[in-house]
């Protein structure tokens, strides 16, 4: 059974819902013939990249909102994110354009490293203040989970793989996907959000049994849309 999950790296929701979905899948008995496969997502393709200003500046900017009020909307998402052991700092987050860290993904996938480099890429940018747009540092990523880092860099400074994240992202289009967080189970039944484990291993089993009617879909749980909104 393939389960296909758009998410953007920049999206704090989404390292929470892989998280979720990954004890679900430790849970469900049919596990090792399950195929995961990752999907682009951008929130904001046009974002520039900032190494000035932190995630939390950078939306109070974009949002104007007060600092205060940023700060408690990131809090929800860092208290949720405690709950399956990861520490965000969200106030040291590079507002970073994840184009470069997509088309690594989609590499890592060729080689059949993407959950590793997934894993990664979302620590680096919600927990270790890393910048993902930057070369040299998607090299060392790279070449601390297994990758080739020349092979890497030699990717990185072409276009390869811009073609397959854009491809993802109409797909995504196709079917409807405004926000994520989205897995889609058996090709047929859409997961939104960073549903509770429960859910994802009631939906694993669900759609394992194959008696869920075409394009049923869960209700949405936290998630970021193309606004910008988590």
């Amino acid at each position: 059974m393939e389960i296909s999950i758009w998410s953007d790296i920049r999206c704090p929701f989404c390292y929470i819902g892989k998280r979720k979905f990954e004890a679900a899948l430790n849970k469900f008995e049919h596990a090792d013939k399950v195929k995961v496969v990752w999907k682009s997502f951008e929130l904001d393709p046009n974002l520039q990249t900032r190494t000035d200003i932190n995630a939390i500046e950078h939306f109070c900017e974009s949002k104007g909102i007060e600092p205060e009020q940023a700060k408690q909307m990131f809090n929800g998402a860092s208290q949720m994110a405690k709950e399956v052991g990861i520490d965000y700092k969200l106030d040291q987050s590079v507002p970073a354009n994840s184009l470069k860290a997509h088309r690594l993904m989609h590499y890592a996938q060729s080689k059949g490293k993407s959950g590793d480099i997934k894993e990664a890429l979302f620590n680096a940018h919600l927990v270790a203040g890393k910048n993902i747009d930057d070369i040299d540092f998607l090299v060392e990523l790279a070449g601390a989970n297994g990758l080739d880092g020349e092979e890497v860099c030699t990717m990185l400074q072409s276009e390869d793989f811009t073609y397959e994240v854009r491809q993802d992202q109409m797909e995504a289009r196709n079917l409807g996907v405004s926000g994520v967080p989205f897995f889609v189970l058996n090709n047929k039944y859409g997961v939104s959000g960073a549903q509770p484990t429960e859910v994802f291993l009631d939906s694993l089993e669900k759609a394992w049994e194959n008696h869920l009617e075409e394009g049923e879909q869960v209700e949405a749980g936290g998630s970021c849309d193309i606004d910008g909104n988590c």
